[in-house]
């Protein structure tokens, strides 16, 4: 009888020291936001967000929200359905990376996006990057 408890010790210390939630380092996310039809898919994805770190803590993830395409109206300062869900997340930790290449092909300045929003010069490219650096890649 000892023999099994002793052994069913090691077993369940040994499966919790395999658990990611006990990293020392949070673990990277990387999200894209690309097309919707309109910002409220925009909207549920950064609710998603803020779901996630209600439930698993800031400390334990980090995330990288990368907009393209038509995602990256979700990152405008006027956009009365995400602007003020960026502020949040912003302030919790989460990161914003717009793309130059859509805000062109939007005829978009940098001016009309939020303060948290960090340019770079391609999207897609951001995504590959980021996952090669170790980010696991989290769909909407």
């Amino acid at each position: 009888m000892q023999r099994r408890t002793v052994l069913a010790l090691l077993l369940c210390t040994l499966s919790l020291s395999a658990l990611p939630a006990l990293a020392a380092e949070p673990i990277p996310f990387v999200m894209q936001l690309t097309r919707s039809a309109d910002n409220y898919g925009h909207r549920r994805a950064l609710l998603q967000i803020d779901r996630v770190l209600n439930d698993l803590g800031e400390n334990r993830v980090k995330i990288v929200v990368v907009a393209y395409e038509n995602g990256i109206h979700a990152l405008l300062a006027d956009n009365k359905e995400t602007s003020q869900l960026v502020t949040k997340l912003a302030n919790r930790g989460v990161q914003f990376r717009a793309c130059r290449i859509s805000t062109a092909a939007w005829g978009l300045t940098e001016e009309e996006f939020a303060l948290e929003a960090e340019f770079v010069p391609a999207g897609a490219t951001e995504m590959i990057r980021l996952q090669t650096l170790g980010y696991r890649y989290w769909r909407p």
